[in-house]
């Protein structure tokens, strides 16, 4: 019973952290072209 119960744990925890790597990009995002966004607001 014991047994049971660690491997449902290890099984939740996996299932909760996949998310966290599943994605996510290493560099910044390019942005299109014809873009307006995110908008450039002037600095002082």
């Amino acid at each position: 019973m014991k047994m049971i119960r660690k491997i449902a744990v290890a099984m939740l925890i996996l299932a909760l952290a996949s998310p966290l790597a599943a994605c996510g990009r290493k560099s910044s995002p390019e942005r299109p072209d014809d873009s307006d966004h995110p908008w450039q607001y002037p600095t002082q």
